[in-house]
């Protein structure tokens, strides 16, 4: 039977949203036998319900509620008011995710030293390194069922793969496969293999890949410790007089503030509306937003240096059939300043659907060389480009005038691409136009970033508190019982992406919260 925690029970852990982070804690946590009421701002949508249209999906799964963008990043003149497409839904982003799933390498635990300083970027160690993050990225891995890890195969590589492969050995590659992915290659865990349908950014119909909506979650709800309440938009948080977390305050699917009591706040709601929360929780005690003694909640973001190569051929390569994102070369995911930035980056297959190749391919373009493009879409290939950006100060969330359907100031998001990041865009254009034309391409199509999918960085994990917002099991240095579980804690990007990593610190923390709450630490 499902749990069902009354509002004035202050011994539950609340955890806000339910995606890669809050989804994965939610569960590991009712598990060990806490109690925990996940509050979600969508509604539920399982593999029954997803649309294997891409229009009609983004419909009912994108998060679309007011925001706001501002600063030099294309996004902000092409999708004002959507800087990132993600879902709001319980399993959150997880629903709407490739599925690549990769550690970090050892350096990208350690930018600052490894880099050195780089101007005009506020690069920072991780208080963590690859060492202690081993064997939880194992635990992560065999819970996603990531493929080309353990003994799990590797997925069968569709056309557009075989196109990206040829031509990346051509031009001298060697690392690169059809990828280490949270998507089952064989049945595993109760999940059935891919039949290569290609509607991955849909939400998996057949359940091979894997997504916190249709695992964790239903896992955690048959411990009967979890209670997870859909439609529940978080307003503020709230604390005591002593300046612990006590509670939350939300909006109901009927639209009524209601307030349900915490021993602990856990944060998961993606780097746009955790910093947004903890912001818009600002109290007289905490007049800059909670967690926020050091000035960093909402600084820092990150969204990846990413952008698109697409080639047309003589041929039909329908690179729509088959599993979205199953191909990667990571020969430039090293760091070697000769060319001439820090960090470095994965490209990876990447396909989208007619609408969305119409909508990202060069918005706002008008004429023969647009529409020429879209008349060769059965010829035409494509990767990703995913590389490790700069985290800057001025990059970031701050409150906007704007206000959401309740009132609340709603995410502002300022970017600029640092000078870093502009040139290893450049690097991967080029790079991904040479494995293109080294198997006959045509007519090469560098494409700029789509709204982000990959949001991190507004809530840092920092050795210092004056460095972060976080300490390095995600609890905030200034209050005790307050947690961040999402990608909003990362201290830096990595050049991969970043889903694995979420999972693997939700496993962890949650293992930390358990052993602290059992101790009477907090």
């Amino acid at each position: 039977m499902v749990a069902k925690f009354d509002l004035n029970d202050d011994s539950v852990v609340v955890v806000i949203g339910t995606g890669a982070g809050g989804g994965v804690l939610s569960n590991e946590l009712a598990q060990q036998g806490v109690k925990v009421v996940a509050l979600e701002a969508g509604g539920r949508y399982l593999p029954e319900d997803y649309i294997n249209d891409e229009w009609d999906s983004f419909a009912q799964l994108a998060w679309t509620d007011a925001r706001t963008t501002s600063g030099s990043w294309r996004v902000a003149r092409d999708f004002a008011g959507l800087p990132a497409w993600i879902v709001k839904a319980v399993g959150g982003t997880t629903t709407h995710w490739a599925g690549a799933s990769i550690r970090f390498q050892d350096h990208e635990w350690k930018a600052l030293t490894t880099y050195g300083k780089v101007e005009g970027a506020n690069l920072l160690d991780w208080p963590i390194d690859a060492a202690e993050m081993a064997p939880w990225y194992e635990k992560a891995e065999t819970k996603l069922g990531v493929t080309r890890t353990g003994d799990r195969a590797g997925l069968p590589g569709n056309n557009n793969f075989k196109v990206f492969e040829k031509g990346a050995k051509a031009v001298g590659y060697s690392e690169v496969h059809t990828g280490r992915m949270a998507i089952n290659s064989r049945d595993y865990d109760d999940r059935m293999a891919c039949q290569q349908t290609g509607f991955c950014f849909q939400g998996c119909k057949w359940g091979a890949k894997w997504s916190a909506a249709y695992t964790d979650i239903p896992r955690g709800e048959a411990t009967g410790n979890l209670e997870v309440r859909e439609r529940s938009h978080v307003a503020r948080i709230l604390h005591n007089d002593q300046g612990k977390v006590t509670g939350v305050e939300y909006f109901d699917k009927d639209g009524n503030l209601q307030m349900q009591k915490a021993r602990i706040v856990c944060v998961a709601g993606n780097s746009f509306e955790s910093p947004r929360l903890l912001l818009n929780s600002a109290s007289s005690m905490f007049p800059n937003g909670l967690a926020n003694s050091s000035g960093m909640v909402g600084k820092n973001y990150m969204r990846h240096t990413t952008g698109s190569v697409y080639a047309i051929f003589d041929k039909p390569v329908r690179m729509w059939r088959g599993t979205t994102m199953a191909g990667i070369m990571q020969d430039e995911a090293r760091h070697d300043p000769s060319r001439g930035f820090v960090g470095g980056y994965e490209l990876e297959t990447l396909s989208l659907g007619l609408p969305f190749m119409a909508a990202f391919l060069n918005p706002g373009a008008w004429g023969r060389s647009f529409t020429t493009a879209l008349d060769s879409y059965e010829n035409m290939a494509g990767m990703w480009i995913v590389g490790e950006d700069m985290p800057q100060l001025t990059n970031g969330v701050t409150l906007s005038d704007t206000k959401d359907q309740f009132g609340l100031p709603v995410a502002n998001v300022n970017f600029d691409d640092h000078p870093n990041d502009i040139a290893m865009r450049n690097h991967a254009y080029q790079r991904g136009i040479a494995i293109y034309e080294a198997v006959g391409a045509t007519r090469t199509m560098p494409t700029t970033p789509y709204p982000s999918t990959h949001n991190l960085g507004t809530n840092r994990m920092s050795e210092k508190p004056e460095d972060g917002v976080v300490n390095k099991w995600g609890q905030s240095h200034d209050i005790a019982n307050l947690f961040v579980s999402d990608g909003s804690q990362f201290t830096t990007g990595a050049a991969e992406n970043p889903t694995l990593t979420i999972v693997a610190l939700a496993i962890r923390q949650a293992d930390h919260i358990a052993r602290e709450m059992s101790a009477g630490n907090i």
